[in-house]
């Protein structure tokens, strides 16, 4: 045997003696000692190896952690550009948010049922519906409420002010997963969340109490507009949770398939009752056309990737990702929109509500001000170009 006890419990190391006949166990007696006792709580507490940083910080030289990190940085520009083209929508008028993601269900639905019908087949794809249909309904319904309450908050809110509030989907991702998931998270991602939340409380603070003159949107209309995003992220954060789960134990292909196919319907169902005067007052136009086109390629794009990087990651390292996404909503809001009202923390109390106390140089609320203005250089009480 390799190890006895003797009747104290204590554990006794075994020799060749052990291993020996009764012809030569006193040869190997001799040659060996006696048995070797070893006192069983110093076993059981010797210290484990300390893993050294080099070991700890060894998955971020690896190939999939690079992938993994390129893959989250590409759909949070997919985001971006879904939410531009929402927001250069209803700049031309036009804000139909059931029938704005329909063509992206039809495209999955052709796409990904098509492939599983030729994978399954007629009799193993109808098996399939009936036995889990039900549970992808239920996924497709959360999913097709996100798309049309985000697509219906940019009528009244700003496309950085919708970006900041889908933070929120972060907070559902991590308390369902909690919940129904068993994760368990690091206190700092605790504090992490808690700050999440009341920076989007700040947000929609600021908006109720400032407003936006951008388009004209009024001080109520924007707060409706953050609610309005705050509903889509908790839906968000709801299907974001329920897809990571189906797609740990299902092919992609069935679960995006099943996705576009129920919500194709629902989302149809949705339009034809709820947009049919928002799609009767619309503008139609060349430009509409296209942004409706660039719509749905992108975000085709966006639901044909984010199961595979459930498979690499989670919902939440997900929704992590989408976070740079504010960082290009800005420069869009910015470049594109001109939304540069955002004075921060730039402008200071002492100086006046105008600023007129302060320089106009490089990075004062002065400048942004004046740029916002359309005041040109050399008017009275401005300094000379070249003022840092």
């Amino acid at each position: 045997m390799s190890g006895i006890k003797d009747s104290e419990g204590t554990a006794v190391r075994a020799t060749s003696l052990d291993y020996g006949n009764s012809t030569g166990a006193r040869h190997h007696y001799d040659n060996h000692g006696e048995p070797e006792v070893i006192d069983q709580h110093e076993r059981s507490t010797a210290a484990p190896a300390k893993k050294s940083w080099a070991s700890k910080l060894a998955f971020f030289r690896t190939r999939e952690f690079w992938f993994i990190l390129v893959l989250g940085q590409f759909l949070a520009v997919c985001i971006t550009g879904t939410n531009t083209m929402s927001s250069l929508l209803v700049e031309q008028g036009t804000n139909i948010p059931a029938f704005q993601s329909l063509f992206n269900y039809i495209l999955l639905n052709i796409v990904y049922t098509s492939y599983t019908l030729y994978v399954y087949g007629p009799k193993k794809w109808a098996r399939m519906v009936f036995k889990d249909g039900w549970k992808y309904i239920i996924l497709a319904f959360f999913d097709v409420q996100g798309n049309y309450f985000t697509v219906l908050a940019y009528r009244y809110t700003t496309i950085m002010s919708a970006q900041l509030i889908n933070f929120w989907a972060i907070v559902v991702v991590v308390a369902i997963s909690f919940v129904f998931l068993k994760v368990r998270y690091h206190w700092a991602q605790v504090i992490g969340i808690l700050v999440c939340i009341g920076g989007v409380g700040v947000l929609i603070g600021s908006d109720h109490l400032q407003g936006s003159t951008i388009g004209g949107i009024k001080v109520g209309d924007q707060v409706k507009g953050d609610l309005f995003a705050l509903l889509g992220a908790s839906c968000y954060g709801l299907t974001n949770v329920y897809e990571e789960w189906f797609v740990s134990g299902r092919p992609l292909y069935e679960v995006i398939g099943q996705l576009g196919f129920w919500a194709m319907i629902i989302s149809g169902v949705q339009a034809a009752i709820f947009d049919r005067d928002s799609f009767t007052n619309a503008t139609w136009n060349g430009d509409v056309a296209g942004y409706l086109v660039g719509y749905t390629l992108i975000l085709f794009i966006f639901y044909s990737l984010v199961p595979v990087l459930y498979r690499f990651a989670s919902a939440a390292f997900m929704n992590i990702s989408l976070l740079t996404g504010n960082f290009w909503g800005a420069i869009i809001g910015t470049k594109v929109f001109g939304l540069t009202g955002i004075l921060g923390e730039a402008k200071k109390a002492w100086l006046g509500e105008d600023q007129a106390k302060g320089i106009d140089g490089f990075g004062s609320a002065r400048r942004k001000m004046r740029k916002m203005q359309g005041v040109q250089r050399g008017d009275e009480g401005v300094v000379a170009p070249g003022v840092v």
